[in-house]
Formats: C-alpha cells, sequence, structure tokens
C-alpha cells in the first residue's frame, strides 16, 4: 500500500509563500518532491488568488496532485451554533476540486441538531474533516469525542483531522487522544513541538527525540499524512522529498 503524502504550504512558511508569488508557485516543488497532495490554506491567499480558484485547481492537476483546503474557521460559533460561512467555504473547497474541507470544530455543544449541517453536505460533495486546534476551551479531547460519536451515530460524513502536536497546547496527552480518537481520523497532520521560553513550537521531525513514531504508529495506516511541521533549507524541493520519503516509509 502506497502511502499518500501531502504537503501543507504553510509548512513553508508565511514570508516564504510571499517570496515566491502565492500558494500556485510552491506547486512544482511539491510535485518535484513526490508528494501526492497539498494542502491549500486559505489564510494564504491574497484576495485575488481567492478570486481565482478555478485556475489553481487547474494548476494542481497539471501537477498531477490531489488538494485538501483548509479555512482558519470553525464549524461551530462561540454561540454554539453553525458557522454562517460553512456553505461558502464548502462551495470554494469545490471550485479547488479538493477532496476535502478542513476547519477546527468551535464551541460544538453536545445535543446539536445536525439537521442544518446535513443539508449543507449535501449539497455540496466535499468531504469535510474536523481538527483538534490549539484551543483549550475547543481543541480537547473530551469535545472532539463527543462531537465524533455524535456525528457517527447522526450518519453524518465527517472525519478527523488529527494533529499529532496540537496536543501540545491544550496540555493533554497525543497518546491518550489517539487511543480514543484514532477510527474518527482519516487524515494525518504529522507535526512535532518542542517548549521553549515562549512556549510551545513546531520543528522539524528531525529535530526530535523520535517519539513522534510511536504516535504516528497509532493512527490509521491508510489516512493521507500531512507534512505541518517547517520545510526550511538551501533547497525547499530537497528537503520536501527527504520528509515525503521518511513519512512514505514510517
Amino acid at each position: 500500500m502506497k502511502r499518500e503524502i501531502i504537503v501543507v504550504t504553510g509548512a513553508y512558511g508565511t514570508d516564504v509563500v510571499q517570496q515566491y508569488g502565492g500558494q500556485a508557485a510552491l506547486l512544482p516543488i511539491i510535485a518535484g518532491a513526490g508528494a501526492d497532495g497539498v494542502e491549500i490554506r486559505r489564510e494564504l491567499f491574497s484576495a485575488q488568488e481567492l478570486e481565482s480558484l478555478p485556475a489553481l485547481a487547474q494548476a494542481i492537476e497539471q501537477q498531477q496532485l490531489f488538494a485538501v483546503y483548509s479555512a482558519p474557521e470553525a464549524l461551530f460559533t462561540p454561540q454554539h451554533s453553525l458557522n454562517p460561512n460553512l456553505p461558502a467555504l464548502l462551495a470554494e473547497a469545490q471550485l479547488l476540486k479538493a477532496r476535502q474541507l478542513k476547519l477546527s470544530l468551535g464551541h460544538y455543544q453536545p445535543g446539536f441538531d445536525f439537521t442544518e449541517l446535513k443539508v449543507a453536505l449535501e449539497q455540496h460533495p466535499i468531504k469535510l474533516v474536523v481538527e483538534n486546534d490549539q484551543t483549550p476551551d475547543c481543541g480537547i479531547l473530551s469535545l472532539l469525542n463527543a462531537f465524533f460519536h455524535a456525528a457517527e451515530d447522526n450518519h453524518l460524513p465527517v472525519s478527523m483531522t488529527f494533529d499529532m502536536a496540537n496536543w501540545h497546547w491544550v496540555g493533554q496527552d497525543a497518546f491518550i487522544a489517539a487511543e480514543r480518537l484514532a477510527r474518527h481520523v482519516s487524515y494525518v497532520h504529522v507535526k512535532a513541538a518542542t517548549h521553549g521560553l515562549r512556549g510551545w513550537r513546531a520543528v522539524a521531525l528531525d529535530d526530535t527525540d523520535g517519539s513522534w513514531r510511536g504516535l504516528l504508529a497509532r493512527l490509521p495506516l491508510d489516512a493521507p499524512r500531512g507534512i505541518e511541521f517547517p520545510l526550511q533549507g538551501d533547497s525547499l524541493e530537497a528537503v520536501t522529498r527527504h520528509y515525503v520519503n521518511l513519512l512514505r516509509a514510517e
């Protein structure tokens, strides 16, 4: 089984994305490194780029990649209602020909009526994936566990993006989270972090103690693996290829 590897454009850093002139300019690097897909980040778009999603979709296809679309928004508002932007975000993902739209959970409240969400997902054939984020009130295991159990009970086509390092930011054990949530996971954000004077920060896998391997092994082997840790070096293609090969072999 060939493991699918996705490169998150944000792994190169905002400054590099801007220096290259946008996320489309990174596609040849990602494809040249042997990756299978690219995660396009909405927060890295200029207004002009956001208006030309079909052109970006075409560029992604030309590089023989597939796309995941990530928006820096939550599925649920602080008032526990569904994000009113969800239909628009799903439509953007559709224009991008993305496999998935990735959001954070936000302020989910158990007992929520999923009818509106079901309708929105039926109108747009895009799979929704919900990620554990770095917010201590929303990115915690108990809330995510409750949501995914409810989604399963309601036969919602929603699964999880498991970010391996974000549990550090909310003070929770990633291994326990993997044990509880693994069966809901369809996409893994591979990331490691270290703690310094300014708190937690993401680091490249080669700069860690290697414990990420044990955590990754507890997650579904068939889930695509996204590189979201910093990709830096004299040759971006070479460093990207190094980690694409590493994660494909793990």
